[in-house]
């Protein structure tokens, strides 16, 4: 039985397009820069509210041109695709001035969350759509080497009809001072990767159920802390998720067992997973094993050489860049991501009011 799955994102045929990148923070600096040097593609500008910062990267990663401030990048005549990796409360004005400049910027790769709500979101969508700019959105975890394995598996049908698929986060996210005025923490910044790779797989639900409780350990205010939730889908099948931020007092001196797992179970099969960002900055590849009635008995286990972090980023640009030279849109549309983050409204209404809630309510 041929166990070679489908886990690479496609690349596209032409790798210079000329990137401009809005921000010279971690993600920028450790995870797009260093992905798409690899994948070769062309970031030719860069832009930060710090501009020692911006040089600073620029020289590291060999980028040619430091612009001063975001308006003056993009006014650069030269960048056809803007990278966006600024805060989610600042990146919907950045994409409002962006269309603006559709002269020459044809695509955006805008980070998770697009935005804190969907009608947000959505002006950013219609704005982009108006302009005639493609919008894409850095669902980077779909382009996780495990669970782009374990689409290419659903899509075989191995697995027969999926029943049951859980994920099990143990681990200490390092909340970035940008988090602390937003409305949501755990939501919107850590599950909504999770939420977003329920919806890869298996669509968007039909209704939700969820509770979430403060973190001990985070000192700021927040709510959602610890997320536990479950998505319903009407044909049966079910998928829930334990997002513990906490993980116990291991920073305070006790042992850790940190890790991310998932596992999903289908008529005919089942597969499990361990995420290997925990880890980070030591390159741990994700990891799949799966079973299936037409090999009866046998764990199969391919494995690869890429890590989530930052190999994963070559696939979400490369996504926008293949859609620029099809003329489609991209599959991490700004469109289809109006139904993740009304997603993470519907988990997020679900524990602070205790009701099932719809994502269809929050599209409305």
């Amino acid at each position: 039985m041929n166990s070679a799955l489908d886990y690479l994102p496609r690349l596209p045929r032409r790798k210079d397009f000329r990137i401009g990148c809005a921000g010279a923070g971690f993600i920028m600096r450790d995870c797009h820069l260093v992905a798409y040097r690899q994948a070769g593609f062309n970031p030719i500008a860069i832009a930060s509210r710090n501009p020692d910062r911006a040089r600073a990267v620029a020289e590291a990663h060999h980028i040619p041109r430091v612009h001063a401030t975001y308006a003056d990048l993009l006014s650069d005549a030269d960048v056809e695709v803007l990278d966006v990796a600024v805060p989610p409360d600042v990146q919907p004005g950045l994409i409002r001035e962006a269309v603006h400049h559709n002269d020459h910027i044809r695509g955006i790769l805008a980070q998770k969350p697009l935005a804190m709500t969907v009608r947000e979101a959505r002006e950013c969508v219609d704005l982009c759509a108006a302009a005639g700019v493609v919008l894409a959105v850095n669902q980077n975890m779909r382009y996780d080497q495990s669970v782009r394995a374990m689409k290419d598996l659903l899509r075989r049908g191995w697995l027969g009809d999926p029943v049951l698929a859980t994920i099990d986060m143990r681990a200490i996210p390092h909340w970035m001072p940008w988090s602390e005025a937003l409305p949501s923490l755990s939501t919107f910044v850590m599950s909504i990767h999770h939420l977003d790779t329920f919806r890869y797989w298996f669509g968007t639900p039909d209704r939700v159920l969820a509770s979430t409780r403060p973190d001990p350990r985070t000192p700021f205010r927040h709510t959602d802390g610890i997320n536990l939730y479950i998505l319903e889908y009407d044909d049966g099948r079910r998928a829930a998720a334990w997002d513990d931020v906490w993980a116990g007092p291991s920073k305070e001196g006790a042992a850790n067992d940190i890790y991310i797992r998932w596992r999903v179970e289908g008529t005919q099969g089942m597969a499990r997973g361990a995420i290997g960002w925990p880890s980070y900055p030591a390159r741990t590849p994700s990891t799949l094993d799966y079973t299936t009635l037409r090999e009866p008995g046998v764990w199969v286990q391919p494995r690869w050489p890429e890590v989530w972090f930052p190999d994963a980023f070559v696939g979400t640009m490369a996504q926008l860049l293949c859609a620029l030279e099809d003329g489609v849109e991209p599959e991490i549309s700004g469109r289809d991501n109006l139904e993740t983050v009304a997603l993470c409204e519907a988990v997020y209404a679900a524990a602070r009011e205790h009701r099932v809630t719809t994502v269809r309510e929050f599209l409305a």
